[in-house]
């Protein structure tokens, strides 16, 4: 039996639902790949932010292989969808946010509360009922 995942560090989720080719005329692009928010972070530490791969595996908690798998994959999928014209769609996966982040039970925005005291609403579309989505809470 093999033995329970741990949770990935994730400082931030993407800001983006997924991504579509443009201009492409096949029924292909209707296919997806996703992108887990674990592997979202690996290319964003690794090739944005230009962390070597050891100061990345730290801030997200994992060691050094699985973070290159990790790392891996997420170019693999990404690759993918370049190459076959597929959408990108961003996904939970195995993820761990920090801090307190809630999702819109409407328009599915991903968001923090800033302040103590604020109002519990999306700031997009205002509606009132939001969920925890902080898997360690």
């Amino acid at each position: 039996m093999p033995r329970k995942r741990t949770l990935r560090k994730i400082v931030e989720p993407p800001k983006f639902k997924g991504f579509r080719p443009y201009g492409c005329n096949n029924d292909s692009s209707k296919a997806e790949v996703e992108l887990l928010y674990e592997e979202y972070e690996a290319i964003k530490l690794a090739d944005y932010s230009g962390m070597s791969h050891h100061e990345a595996c730290v801030l997200m908690g994992i060691s050094r292989p699985t973070f290159a798998r990790i790392y891996e994959s997420a170019r693999r999928k990404v690759a993918v969808a370049l190459v076959e014209v597929k959408s990108i769609k961003s996904v939970y996966g195995n993820a761990s946010l920090e801090g307190n982040w809630f999702k819109c039970a409407k328009c599915f925005n991903l968001f923090t509360i800033p302040s103590p005291g604020t109002k519990m609403a999306c700031p997009i579309c205002k509606f009132e009922e939001i969920e925890n989505i902080n898997k360690n809470n």
